[in-house]
Formats: structure tokens, C-alpha cells, sequence
């Protein structure tokens, strides 16, 4: 919903009514037909005025592990994806885009892959997690769909500190970065919030990640690794390190221990990606894997491996790009 639009449209109601339209919706409300304690004729107006998505369905599909992948149009008819994934525990986690495309280029990401059109809106993030929250109750967000949040810091957190009224608190929110420092360094200085810091790394040094990752070029390890440590001495929360293992680039288990030497474990928390496949590299196996994590756990830095979701209906880590 265009919250934006709404409060133009309720300007002449008392200022309950805004409060009541919007409770409704982030509770997961079907349409505006199911807000009883709205008049009728106000909500035939907003019916008219008021589009109660941002974002048409475009098409769905369903994993075999209950995954779910909707990609959307915005107005203006550009593609953006977003994942509801549905976990044993009982958790329901939705993966949201903050821009359709990604202008990084990235070369094991299938979004970097595609066309960049532009930054969301805050109320077209909101609304992908308001897809998915009108089919069952969500408990977790991560920005770690299309493009780069820190690009698009101001309706990336406009996003976040409304998704506590979806059901979502701060400390199950997850905002993820490339380490676009401008961006990162607000992060750090401006969210008094608890919400998770994430830094997609996926090499230990300079020279790989400037292969896998163009905007090393920019902003070189240390200089991300620095604010990092700086994010960390402003507000106490750990940084969850996200590493995506390519087969034969940067899963020897010597790499492991170069990562190891690099991340201060009082800061950093790995969280080893199983690689979906987008064509670019093969994936890494299971004992690599295995062999990789074995050096981080003797050198006591905290590290987990990934569950995959969604894999069969590329809706999988790296692998958004608004096709069927």
C-alpha cells in the first residue's frame, strides 16, 4: 500500500482512521472490504483512490520444500522478486528485493546479471512482505533479494522500522551489504534499532574478491572490514558474514584459514552459502564444504552452514532474476 497516497486520501478524516486502514492491512487483512470498522463509503473511495498493493502478482511458483517465489510488477511495470520460505521450526522468513536489478554485477549472482531499473519505494518493499503476511503469519525479514540495500538506504529503512507492525521485530530483521561504505557507514551511525547487519564477503582477500565482486575495486577488504569493526564498537551486535562456496575459487581449506586470520570472531559470525547454481560456477561439495568449516571451527570463528530453500524454483540464494 502507498502510504504516501493513503494519508492524502484520509487528509480530511480524523487521524484515526489512518491508523485503523493501516493496522488492517499489516495484519494481513485481504483488501479493504474486511476493514468493518470502516465506514463503507470511505472504503469504496479508498477502493477508487487507493490501490491496496504497490505491486501486481505477476506469477507464483511452489518448491517442494514449501518455499514460495512471487514475482511482481511494480506500476511502472518493472520486476521484482521476493521468497517466503517455511521452515520445520515453525519460523516463516520472507526474502524482499530493495531495487529491481542490482547495478553491482556480482559474477555468481543472477540478479547482477540482469538490467538495473531502479530503486523501491518503501511501500513497494512493505508490500512484498504484505503479499506473503496476508497468506499466514511472517516472524522474519532479510534484505537479501534484488540489488543492494545500502543503495537504497532511506526506504530500505523506512521498510524496516514499519515491518514490527507486520509482526516482524527488529532483532529478526536482517539488512544485507556488499559493503557499499557509504551506505554502511549510516548503518552504523544512524539505526538505533536492533537490526542485523549482514556482509556479503565470499573471498579472503583483495585479488579473488575483486574477480567474484566488481565493487572491491571501490571499496577495498580493509575499508569494509574497518567500518565493520566500527559498527560493531558503536553498537554491540555482531556482523553475520555471508561466504557463497564456488567450486575450486574459494573453498580450500587454505582460503578457510586466510578467512579465519581476516575476521575478528568477536565481531564476525560466517554463514557458508551452498552455491545455487546460475550458471556462472559450479557449486561446492559437500566435503569441501565440510572441510572448509572444520578449519573456521578450530580457529573458533562462529560459523554455520546455510540450509537451502527453495533451490528447484530458483528462488534460492543468487538466484532471483524475475523469470518463471
Amino acid at each position: 500500500m502507498d502510504t504516501t497516497l493513503l494519508e492524502r486520501a484520509l487528509a480530511d478524516e480524523p487521524a484515526y482512521r489512518r491508523r485503523q486502514v493501516w493496522e488492517w492491512t499489516a495484519r494481513g487483512a485481504a483488501g479493504y472490504e474486511a476493514m468493518t470498522n470502516v465506514p463503507a463509503a470511505l472504503r469504496a473511495r479508498l477502493e477508487e483512490d487507493v490501490p491496496f498493493s504497490t505491486l501486481t502478482v505477476e506469477h507464483e511458483a511452489h518448491a517442494r520444500d514449501r518455499t514460495v517465489k512471487a514475482l511482481f510488477r511494480t506500476g511502472d511495470g518493472h520486476p521484482v522478486e521476493a521468497v517466503l520460505m517455511r521452515y520445520r521450526d515453525g519460523r516463516r522468513s520472507v526474502c524482499v528485493s530493495s531495487q529491481s536489478g542490482c547495478p553491482l554485477t556480482c559474477t555468481f549472482c543472477a540478479t547482477g546479471q540482469m538490467q538495473f531499473r531502479r530503486n523501491l519505494t518503501a511501500s513497494e518493499i512493505l508490500d512484498q512482505t504484505l503479499h506473503f503476511r496476508r497468506m499466514e503469519p511472517v516472524d522474519h525479514v532479510v534484505f537479501m533479494g534484488m540489488g543492494e540495500p545500502m543503495l537504497n538506504f532511506d526506504n530500505v529503512l523506512e521498510a524496516a522500522r514499519r515491518l514490527p507492525d507486520l509482526g516482524v521485530t527488529h532483532r529478526h530483521t536482517t539488512v544485507s551489504t556488499v559493503g557499499w561504505l557509504p551506505g554502511l557507514r549510516r548503518f552504523g551511525d544512524e539505526v538505533d534499532e536492533p537490526i542485523r547487519l549482514a556482509l556479503s564477503l565470499h573471498a579472503p582477500n583483495d585479488v579473488l574478491r575483486g574477480q567474484l565482486m566488481p565493487v572491491n575495486e571501490r571499496y577495498p577488504l580493509e575499508d569494509v572490514l574497518a567500518e565493520c569493526r566500527r559498527y560493531f564498537e558503536l553498537r554491540r551486535r555482531k556482523v553475520f558474514v555471508e561466504y557463497v562456496m564456488l567450486n575450486g575459487v574459494n573453498d580450500r581449506v587454505e582460503q578457510a584459514a586466510e578467512l579465519a586470520r581476516l575476521l575478528d570472531p568477536k565481531v564476525f559470525k560466517v554463514n557458508l552459502i551452498p552455491y545455487n547454481p546460475t550458471g556462472a560456477f559450479d557449486g561446492s561439495t559437500r566435503k569441501a564444504i565440510d572441510a572448509f568449516k572444520a578449519v573456521l571451527d578450530r580457529e573458533r570463528l562462529p560459523a554455520t552452514v546455510r540450509l537451502t530453500r527453495g533451490r528447484d524454483i530458483a528462488a534460492a540464494c543468487g538466484q532471483l532474476a524475475a523469470t518463471r
